[in-house]
C-alpha cells in the first residue's frame, strides 16, 4: 500500500493551471511546474501522470467548470432574453476586468495545440458544441415566450453568439477598450429584438 498524500491536491492543480495558463502548454517546463507546485518531479509525475497528462487532467477540470457556469446562466433565473444577455455581457466584462487579459484557458490551448495535439481540439470541439447547444436552447425558449422572432433559426442565432463571444475574447487580448467590447456584445444582443 501506498503512502497516503501529503500535499492539497486541489492546490496543487490551481497551481498547474496557473502556470498552463500564463505561459502556454510549450513553455511550461517541468521546472516551471515543480517551482509553481513545490513538488519533487518524481511526487508531481506520480500522482498525476506526465506533463501532458497532467495538463489534460487541468483543461478538463477548467473546461467542466466553465460549461456549468454558462449552465447556471442560461437555465438560472430571469426570462431567455435576459439570460442570453447576462450571459454576453459577462462575457465581455469578465475579459475587460482581467488585468492580464489572458483569456479562456482553453481557447488559449486549442489556438496552440490544434494542429499537434487532436485530443485538445477534440475537447474544444466537444465542449463548444455544448454550449452552442445551451444558447440554442435558450434562444427557442426567448422564441416560445415571444421574446424571440419564432421565424429566426436558432441554430444560426446560438452560433452567433458563440462566435461573438469568442470574438469578444479574441480582440480583449488586443487590449480593445472595455466599452468597445460592451458595444459588440450590445450590438449583437440587437438582433434578439
Amino acid at each position: 500500500m501506498g503512502r497516503p498524500r501529503s500535499f492539497d491536491e486541489k492546490r496543487i492543480l490551481e497551481s498547474v493551471r496557473e502556470q498552463f495558463w500564463s505561459q502556454g502548454y510549450g513553455a511550461t517546463s517541468l521546472q516551471d511546474l515543480t517551482d509553481a507546485t513545490g513538488l519533487g518531479k518524481g511526487s508531481l509525475y506520480g500522482a498525476f501522470g506526465d506533463k501532458r497528462q497532467l495538463f489534460l487532467n487541468v483543461l478538463d477540470s477548467y473546461r467542466a467548470e466553465q460549461l456549468s457556469g454558462v449552465r447556471a446562466v442560461l437555465t438560472g433565473p430571469g426570462t431567455a432574453v435576459e439570460r442570453l444577455t447576462r450571459l454576453v455581457e459577462g462575457v465581455a466584462e469578465g475579459f475587460t476586468e482581467d488585468p492580464k487579459r489572458r483569456g479562456c484557458l482553453l481557447v488559449n490551448s486549442t489556438s496552440e495545440l490544434h494542429s499537434n495535439d487532436p485530443d485538445v481540439a477534440a475537447r474544444a470541439r466537444v465542449t463548444y458544441q455544448e454550449v452552442e447547444d445551451l444558447l440554442i436552447a435558450c434562444v427557442k425558449e426567448a422564441q416560445q415566450d415571444g421574446s424571440v422572432d419564432p421565424s429566426a433559426d436558432p441554430q444560426e442565432l446560438g452560433r452567433l453568439f458563440l462566435a461573438v463571444m469568442q470574438g469578444i475574447e479574441f480582440l480583449s487580448k488586443t487590449n480593445m477598450d472595455g466599452a468597445a467590447l460592451q458595444q459588440i456584445a450590445h450590438a449583437a444582443l440587437k438582433i434578439l429584438g
